[in-house]
């Protein structure tokens, strides 16, 4: 391998948008020093994996693709592996990695990634293998450089952790306490942002409904909603994820009465069942959501819900997924993330009696995928014919010879026009809805 390809990295992300965001965080560490991104996997003297243990298909990706770096390795000696993310956070599992995989270089959690360049040099000049998981939280830390891969629209993490311990889930054991971020540095960093070309940003957290609280300013998720408006360049403010127990009216009123909100929120249900809900540690019922999502739509009529829905949680009875079926019909969600149950070692309900089949699991899962499919196909068809404000975020991949870009709602939206780049707002006469998609026209 040439000096050249030992100064290029390849990183592979799973899981969610705040892992997507430090896989950018690690991007603009490596580039600060001199390094270079490539998407080809061969090309690499760095080769990082950033995981997650959410579900049982993503570790298992994540040892199939270490097992397939063997023969690199042995080809390359050279070759860096580094294997970071909240599959790390698991208690021994980076020693089951180091054991079964021992040609593996760097391994680190989800607290301490801002010391990657610091471990990358430990290996370069000392031949040494780095192993360092901090097992709590630590204090947050500001300035990490960050290379996005869009120069349209951007995440913005204003906290970390999560504080809810749903019974199905390891994010509370993997990423720690609820943490914020001072607004004021998430207001400095969306206007850099901005400076540089930026039209949209996303703020992230595990719960965004419980920012605020441990800091000394005095400030909410509504408050700090406010404040990011008033950012001016800024055309688009998104956010996710919001935990229902949490939302409230003054966040709604927010969404209605900011110019730059979008009329898009994302509203993990995971079951329409009172019964699994109260199993799942969620702290609603049914009735209480619904009431939320009424009081959403009442107060902002343009508005889309997305939701995240899981099938087979234990003890999950045919009674339990038709009225999660009959709750989408409901709501009418524009998408929805659909999850099979996977069992998670140490959290109560992989110890709860009646595990579900796969066999029924699955069964379940394609009928729930049909029903969201059929409120999707039944949102987009009401778009026809009809004029939206779309941001472009470029070209679209399936079909160059059309843009492609979402409305303020999060409809996607390929469009022909000319004239036209990446960052412009278009109005867009949609003239035919796709199941997934709409087709469009610039006007």
């Amino acid at each position: 391998m040439s000096d050249n390809n030992q100064l290029k990295y390849y990183i592979e992300t799973w899981g969610c948008q705040m892992n997507e965001e430090d896989s950018e965080k690690l991007s603009g560490m490596l580039k600060r020093i001199g390094y270079t991104k490539t998407e080809v996997i061969e090309e690499a003297g760095i080769i990082i994996y950033n995981t997650c243990c959410v579900r049982e298909n993503a570790e298992n990706k994540v040892f199939g693709n270490l097992g397939q770096l063997k023969g690199m390795k042995r080809k390359n000696p050279d070759l860096i592996i580094a294997i970071c993310g909240c599959m790390m956070q698991q208690e021994g599992m980076a020693d089951k990695i180091l054991n079964k995989f021992p040609y593996v270089n760097i391994i680190f959690g989800t607290h301490n990634s801002y010391k990657f360049p610091e471990y990358l040099n430990r290996v370069r000049t000392e031949g040494v293998q780095v192993k360092e998981i901090f097992n709590k939280e630590t204090e947050i830390v500001e300035g990490v450089p960050i290379d996005r891969k869009s120069d349209v629209k951007a995440f913005v993490t204003i906290m970390y952790g999560c504080n809810n311990f749903c019974t199905y889930c390891v994010v509370p054991y993997v990423r720690g306490r609820e943490r914020s971020r001072k607004s004021d540095d998430i207001v400095n960093e969306i206007k850099e942002l901005i400076a540089t070309g930026y039209k949209e940003i996303t703020l992230l957290g595990q719960n965004v409904n419980s920012y605020g609280k441990g800091l000394e300013e005095d400030i909410d998720f509504a408050k700090l909603l406010r404040k990011i408006n008033e950012i001016d360049g800024l055309e688009r403010i998104r956010f996710m994820t919001s935990h229902p127990k949490d939302l409230n009216k003054d966040v709604v009123m927010a969404i209605k009465e900011c110019d730059k909100l979008c009329e898009q929120v994302h509203l993990p249900v995971q079951s329409g069942s009172n019964r699994i809900l109260k199993k799942m540690n969620r702290h609603y019922t049914r009735e209480d959501y619904l009431e939320l999502v009424k009081m959403i739509k009442e107060e902002i009529p343009e508005v889309t819900l997305t939701t995240d829905l899981i099938v087979g949680f234990p003890g999950e009875t045919e009674e339990d997924f038709i009225d999660t079926l009959n709750l989408v019909k409901e709501v009418g969600y524009s998408s929805a993330f659909t999850f099979i149950y996977s069992r998670r070692n140490n959290t109560p309900a992989d110890m709860m009696p009646n595990q579900i089949s796969d066999e029924d699991k699955h069964h379940r899962f394609n009928r729930l995928i049909d029903a969201v499919n059929e409120s999707v196909i039944k949102g987009n068809k009401g778009y026809e014919n009809k004029v939206v404000e779309v941001l472009v975020e470029g070209l679209s991949k399936n079909d160059e010879t059309k843009f492609t870009g979402r409305t303020r709602n999060g409809r996607l939206v390929n469009f022909t026009g000319k004239g036209i780049k990446a960052g412009d707002l278009v109005n867009v006469k949609i003239t035919r809805a796709q199941p997934f998609s709409l087709i469009g026209e610039a006007l």
